[in-house]
């Protein structure tokens, strides 16, 4: 006999923790189950329970399938039983090891054989569980309570990790907010109620700090079931981190009403995003800048100051990647199909403002596009090209020597036939004159003056 108060404040509590009282019922069953067989089964017997909530009685049976020859082997006379494994729970159904193709093995105490189940129940039929009840039994041992103990907690676990798979599961690519609850290895952990989120180094943005006991919102772009239970790994340098919080701020984008056709961001710096708009009657970039910046001003406050350029998409190439590479103003577009690549001619003094500090702004623009992009100049002094990767900047018309301040061979000879006519002197007698000489200009003046004379 169950008390039944206790029972039903049990059943309560767990349905608070989203575990549905049939769950439980069903646990509490399994685990008595165990513990009768433990107690007084024997090997190779299914034994079932079943919980009255009304009367607070467990009643027991035995379960036998029908079989026939077709569907099991009789052992052969001297063939042994395979022996139990000291070390396999009851709770664990133990499975004989089959070869391909090879019948299970007959067991009386699971087992009925069809002539025999028709003879109980007429229209018996193979596979069919023939039920026999047990007698009841309320005193159990130690060792069978510490076991049903056992199938209580495993079913409790595995009845969580599903209740949570389903929960999460359904905010997956949604954003969640916690209590950030410790640092270890330069993870971050966040308590999210029933469970700890995850956000790993990688996932979040340079720069930022968090305190124990600070809130957070991130991005859940994972739900993995593990051998201890469910981890959610959560970001706050994904891409779609960015889009998210756009259609928390901006309700044209969270009804489709606008659509992100792109994305190219670097956490904690800078975000290039690329709008569409499906009604014509809505501003794509006007909806998520909002009036006076309010809408974009909330989500770069959340992102740690990240600049964030919106950009309306452009079915034409060329015109859009002159959209992307603002706040730069390109004048002229030229695009090579065959490499996939684009040379964009800019003013000389917009040249980096389009380049961006460390090669960013056209790095991004690049990612946005998906070409190729090289920055030149209206002087032609320097060119920036852009794999969407790296920047790499190379000269358009300079000498690499004079790039780097060196002075060409062929002008030190220029300079060294040109002093005798200057000042009288050979080069030699020049350049080792000059060094040690304590004349000041005005000097070397008036002697050049009176060679000049003569």
């Amino acid at each position: 006999m169950i008390d039944l108060k206790t029972i039903n404040a049990v059943l309560g509590e767990f349905e608070d923790r989203g575990i549905s009282r049939e769950t439980m019922v069903e646990a509490i069953e399994s685990a008595m189950a165990t513990a009768y067989k433990r107690e007084y089964g024997k090997r190779e017997q299914v034994v079932r329970a079943k919980l009255d909530l009304n009367t607070g009685t467990i009643s027991f049976e035995q379960v036998k399938t029908v079989v026939d020859d077709t569907t099991v082997r009789f052992p052969i006379e001297g063939e042994e039983a395979p022996e139990e494994h000291a070390h396999t729970h009851a709770y664990h159904e133990s499975e004989e090891q089959l070869a391909e193709g090879e019948l299970p093995r007959f067991e009386p105490e699971k087992h009925i054989l069809l002539a025999n189940a028709k003879l109980m129940k007429r229209d018996a039929q193979l596979g069919e569980e023939i039920i026999f009840p047990l007698e009841p039994q309320d005193d159990f041992g130690r060792i069978a309570a510490q076991t049903a103990k056992q199938v209580v907690i495993q079913k409790v676990r595995e009845a969580e990790k599903l209740s949570m798979m389903e929960e999460f599961g359904e905010k997956k690519g949604e954003i969640v907010g916690g209590i950030v609850q410790r640092m270890e290895r330069g993870a971050i952990f966040v308590d999210l109620g029933r469970t700890t989120g995850i956000i790993p180094y990688e996932e979040q943005i340079p720069g930022e700090r968090y305190r124990m006991g600070e809130r957070i919102r991130a991005y859940l772009y994972a739900v993995d079931e593990g051998f201890r239970g469910v981890y959610l790994r959560l970001s706050r340098a994904h891409p779609k981190f960015v889009v998210k919080l756009f259609e928390l701020e901006a309700p044209e984008l969270a009804s489709g009403a606008i659509e992100v056709k792109a994305l190219a961001r670097e956490p904690g710096s800078r975000t290039k995003i690329a709008l569409a708009s499906l009604d014509p009657h809505v501003d794509p970039v006007g909806s998520l800048v909002g009036q006076r910046g309010v809408r974009v001003s909330t989500v770069m406050s959340e992102l740690g100051g990240e600049r964030i350029d919106i950009i309306e998409w452009n079915d034409d190439a060329a015109a859009f990647i002159k959209e992307a590479l603002s706040p730069a103003t390109p004048l002229s577009v030229e695009l090579d199909e065959a490499g996939h690549r684009a040379t964009v001619m800019v003013a000389e003094d917009e040249q980096s403002l389009a380049i961006g500090r460390g090669g960013q702004n056209v790095r991004l623009a690049a990612k946005l596009t998906g070409w190729n992009i090289d920055i030149v100049s209206t002087g032609g002094s320097e060119v920036a090209e852009s794999d969407g990767e790296t920047v790499a900047m190379t000269s358009a018309d300079e000498d690499p020597a004079e790039a780097a301040g060196v002075m060409p061979t062929e002008s030190v000879e220029v300079i060294e036939d040109a002093v005798p006519e200057v000042t009288g002197l050979s080069a030699e007698e020049e350049l080792t004159e000059l060094p040690g000489s304590d004349e000041t200009v005005a000097d070397a003046e008036e002697d050049r003056d009176k060679a000049k004379d003569e």
